[in-house]
């Protein structure tokens, strides 16, 4: 049931604004959600998800239809649901 990760342009640039050891961490994390999405998902407001990672957090959209997950938002935890 793999899905693939599409991400948002500054959902990307914020995880390259990392550094490395952990920004390879959070990569990681997605290959596993990849896998087994509903593992990891918790549901959040009408059709979204999130995903906890340590102290950060990620505003997933699942597209069902194509297995695509559509990551939103990744930032900080105080700072992602602004």
């Amino acid at each position: 049931m793999n899905f693939e990760i599409s991400w948002h342009p500054t959902a990307a640039k914020n995880i390259d604004n990392l550094p490395r050891n952990i920004s390879e961490r959070i990569l990681k994390k997605f290959d596993e959600v990849a896998a087994n999405p509903f593992r990891y998902l918790e549901h959040f407001e009408g059709d979204g998800y999130k995903l906890r990672i340590g102290d950060f957090r990620a505003l997933i959209d699942v597209d069902f239809h194509n297995k695509i997950l559509k990551v939103r938002v990744f930032d900080k935890r105080g700072r992602v649901y602004e």
